[in-house]
């Protein structure tokens, strides 16, 4: 499958893109000027020359050409964003991976967007869409560094079985990440939310969390 990012200017966006690209997905990373998405490809392809990494450059329309597409820009972007592409996103699957969040002080803490989560309000303005939610604990920075190995569990919800299969697939696709799916799409406000908690522990331990689940 060919995956778009829109948004993919940002840390999370560009590292899910070269991980994914890492594996031999083609990826087109997204923006809303070719021209930043341009530069976005440079800097990936330029950190990794000894890589031929499959990423085309494009803008958020071109992006959303791709067979699944990931929603990466900041959270109160996202649902103006998928709006601005709403024809090519009808009947595709579409990954929500941002995090509503502010930074009061010291603390990071969850925000509750329209709908209860950015996912659900990205389905709510783009109803003819497939969407998941995906990808919300994983670091970006770990997610750039495609020589390093992942090991996490990444939470799935979604409203589409085909979404929670399609994103899963895409998921396990990148070796030591195991996707779990954790049922219909109003789940993803919680599992957003829980993004906060995983930064204060990353402050107070100086380090970089993500989750693996017990049991399973």
């Amino acid at each position: 499958m060919r995956v778009g990012v829109l948004g993919a200017t940002g840390p999370a966006g560009s590292g899910l893109a070269v991980r994914l690209a890492s594996v031999g997905i083609e990826v087109i990373v997204g923006s809303r000027s070719k021209e930043r998405a341009e530069g976005v490809r440079s800097t990936l392809l330029g950190a990794w020359p000894d890589r031929d990494l499959p990423i085309e450059p494009g803008d958020n329309s071109m992006a959303s050409g791709a067979d699944v597409v990931v929603v990466a820009t900041p959270w109160d972007a996202a649902a103006s964003t998928a709006l601005s592409c709403a024809d090519l996103l009808e009947g595709k699957v579409v990954i929500s991976m941002a995090n509503a969040l502010a930074r009061v002080g010291k603390e990071f803490q969850a925000l509750v967007p329209p709908r209860g989560s950015v996912a659900a309000h990205i389905q709510s303005t783009v109803p003819a869409a497939k969407v998941a939610a995906a990808f919300h604990h994983l670091p970006a920075k770990e997610l750039g560094q495609i020589d390093e190995p992942m090991h996490a569990d990444v939470l799935v919800c979604s409203d589409h079985p085909e979404a929670t299969a399609t994103t899963s697939e895409l998921i396990e696709a990148i070796p030591g990440l195991r996707a779990l799916d954790t049922g219909s799409l109003s789940n993803a406000g919680p599992i957003e939310a829980m993004t906060a908690v995983l930064l204060q522990l990353n402050g107070r331990y100086k380090t970089r969390v993500s989750i693996q689940v017990s049991g399973i």
